[in-house]
């Protein structure tokens, strides 16, 4: 079984900063397939950011504002966020061991139990 943890979350005002992180650990899986997703309340599961093979992918609403990256000595996962607005409000996700397209939600084998992001205008 492989476990992801997120932390960072939390409070913000417009235009402000976080980083999210995601611990992972449990059973060998391929760490180059990890995935970003928030789910606003009423809304589908959106695609933020990913690690897709050698290369990282960005939702629409994450272009130039959002940058994924790892520490695989700390087997973690970021998502710095930067220049938040209020509709980045959500709860973000961290995803493992996607079966087909790396933005999809429904490929993710793995996930962890989420983070608070709220952005106060």
């Amino acid at each position: 079984q492989v476990q992801l943890v997120e932390s960072g979350g939390g409070v913000v005002q417009v235009g402000d900063s976080l980083r999210l992180s995601c611990a992972f650990s449990g059973r060998a899986f391929n760490r180059d397939y990890m995935g970003w997703f928030r789910q606003a309340p009423g809304m589908k599961r959106e695609f933020v950011a990913a690690y897709s093979g050698g290369y990282r992918y960005y939702g629409a609403s994450a272009k130039g504002r959002f940058t994924i990256s790892r520490d695989n000595a700390k087997s973690t996962v970021y998502l710095q966020m930067n220049s938040l607005k209020p509709e980045d409000t959500a709860v973000y996700y961290c995803a493992a061991e996607p079966r087909g397209g790396y933005y999809d939600a429904n490929e993710y084998g793995s996930w962890g139990q989420g983070t608070q992001v709220t952005v106060s205008s």
